[in-house]
């Protein structure tokens, strides 16, 4: 098994040194209190309830993240996984109180588990004991265990983050110490989370990795300290991934009294229900696969659940160190009082708290909305004025140099993928064929006109767009509509015209691409050959300068652009740039079908 590799320095320093680091961040809103590992709120209200939380290092930006006006006032940090002592809590509700000038009371935000609630309880009690008005919550919103299992009972995860946004902004609004424990209450009734792990957890320290789940098993319902989930499961899709965590979210349900005191568990949420969903990284997630796990949610819950998600919060809330995996939290807000969710909009200045946009439409979104494109209508183009063209036979001509020139480059796949293979990714082949094929058959079925330069040039940049990709479509494009744009702007075109017109298209790959000759690029290739066709409009000689600047490109012992940039001397001597090479064929069937 291997070792983990982490950045850091002692193991048993590590949360010091975490707080340290977080105290830099922000030091003009956060303190540490002397001798305990306590991050406090340097201007915590006087006035109001004050919300502190916490529990075991590595959920970060749990809980210290939290820390400011509209959330909490200030976190108890334990050790790796490990509840914070007695002691510890206690120290911090003595300086959250003594901040306090009409005694509103602490409020305990807890995670439901064993040692957090026993710690967190008792110094609640001692707190009470010393006359600190001083009360307790949990938060259990896990939806992976049985409700009959066992009396732990669900864990407390994600959803805590929602129970520190919408207590903190009650406090903020002047309410009470008991209101606030009543709206907590309310939340944790309302809501449910489950999480995927794609990749167990490695604590700070340990000596081998964490390789429980292979890569081809993901592990549903993982607990953020390493705990066993709810099952084990082959690799699934995103949109898989949120079908299995919002159905078994909705079926876990809620419970709901009776007025004869009995009360039931009905699911979640209902067809038609207005809900908020969090979706947690667990710590090591791309953002790109977070927003696609969001978009699947969302579209999974508004089309086939018929909900409407009117607030998205996506981004790392309570991690569990580099845990590949998501948890998904969803809060029912058509049951939630209009108080409560506008204690979840409201502003907050923690230092980890991003917020969202409110979906206030009345209509269902199935993903992001897109605002029409603007295009350009061909009889609005066609009022361009053209210039007048001087060369004989143009759009004959001009079809027959294109296609030979693409087809002669399409049958060069092979030596250019050699080439590339050495010195770049391996795709040079392919993607030039991709453009030659793409404008072979917009020739032969008239869609790139050939009567005009201008158009001409405007819609081969279009096949190339459409086509080729990679960074030698862009600059190709780049160069025909440079082209384009430089022909139009003549009073008639000839043979000078169009090689002042290639010149401008090679300087723009320049200007743009950041590249010379001597780069080892296809600017090699392209350089000489432009500034022979404006010196001398000879297709013969630029053609020869064309190859020869390719075949100098082998003798080059170094690349100072695109992926040769990374390689070493040895790799690329004696290789020509395809880029190059590619320029050179292209410029020979010009020349051999023009002669």
């Amino acid at each position: 098994m291997s070792k983990p590799k982490q950045i850091i320095n002692d193991p048993k320093l590590s949360v010091d040194e975490f707080i340290a680091g977080l105290l830099l961040q922000y030091p003009n809103r956060l303190q540490k209190l002397q001798n305990h590992h306590v991050v406090l709120a340097t201007k915590p209200p006087s006035d109001k309830v004050q919300l502190l939380s916490g529990g075991g290092s590595g959920h970060e930006p749990s809980h210290a993240g939290w820390i400011g006006p509209g959330m909490l006032s200030g976190a108890i940090c334990g050790g790796i996984f490990a509840s914070p002592s007695v002691a510890s809590i206690l120290a911090g509700i003595r300086a959250a109180a003594a901040t306090q000038t009409n005694k509103a009371g602490i409020l305990l935000v807890v995670k439901n588990y064993t040692g957090d609630r026993l710690n967190f309880g008792m110094a609640c009690e001692m707190a009470n004991q010393e006359g600190i008005l001083c009360r307790l919550v949990v938060v259990a919103d896990d939806c992976a265990l049985e409700r009959t299992k066992g009396i732990t009972g669900a864990r407390g995860v994600a959803g805590t983050v929602l129970v520190h946004k919408i207590a903190g902004a009650a406090a903020v609004a002047g309410k009470s110490l008991n209101e606030i424990v009543s709206i907590v209450d309310q939340v944790n009734g309302l809501m449910g989370t489950l999480g995927i792990a794609l990749d167990a957890v490695t604590i700070v320290g340990a000596e081998t990795v964490n390789d429980r789940l292979d890569d081809k098993t993901i592990e549903i319902g993982l607990g953020i300290h390493g705990e066993a989930g709810l099952k084990q499961s082959t690799l699934l899709t995103a949109d898989e991934m949120a079908k299995e965590m919002i159905t078994t979210i909705r079926d876990f349900g809620r419970i709901v009294k009776e007025k004869d005191g009995k009360s039931e568990v009905v699911p979640l949420y209902e067809r038609g229900n207005e809900l908020c969903i969090l979706v947690n990284n667990l710590g090591g997630t791309s953002n790109f696969e977070m927003s696609i796990l969001a978009n699947s949610c969302v579209k999974f819950l508004e089309t086939e659940h018929g909900c409407k998600v009117t607030r998205v919060f996506v981004g790392a809330f309570m991690t569990s160190f580099e845990m590949h995996g998501a948890s998904v939290t969803i809060l029912n807000l058509s049951e939630a009082t209009p108080e409560m969710k506008s204690f979840l909009d409201a502003p907050c200045d923690a230092p980890a708290w991003s917020t969202c946009d409110v979906w206030q439409s009345g209509e269902i979104r199935t993903s992001s909305q897109e605002r029409p494109e603007v295009v350009v209508k061909d009889s609005e183009k066609a009022k361009i004025s053209l210039p007048p063209v001087k060369l004989t036979n143009f759009s004959d001509v001009a079809s027959r140099m294109a296609l030979k020139a693409a087809a002669t480059l399409g049958e060069h796949e092979a030596l250019l993928t050699k080439y590339d293979l050495i010195v770049g990714d391996g795709d040079c082949g392919i993607t030039m064929k991709r453009g030659a094929t793409e404008v072979e058959k917009r020739i032969n079925d008239g869609s790139i006109p050939t009567d005009h330069p201008v158009t001409m040039f405007a819609s081969l940049a279009d096949a190339v767009s459409d086509s080729m990709g990679g960074t030698s479509g862009v600059l190709i494009e780049l160069m025909f509509r440079k082209m384009s744009s430089t022909l139009s702007g003549f009073d008639s075109i000839g043979v000078g015209e169009m090689s002042q017109a290639f010149q401008a298209g090679v300087d723009a790959i320049c200007l743009y691409g950041g590249a010379s000759v001597g780069s080892r690029t296809m600017l090699d290739a392209l350089v000489p050959a432009a500034s022979t066709l404006v010196q001398t409009n000879n297709l013969v000689e630029a053609s020869s300068k064309a190859k020869h600047g390719a075949d100098g490109t082998a003798q080059m012992k170094s690349a100072l652009a695109g992926r040769s940039n990374y390689l070493s001397e040895e790799t690329l001597e004696g290789t020509p740039d395809p880029g190059a090479v590619a320029v050179s064929i292209v410029f020979e069937a010009l020349h051999g079908c023009s002669s």
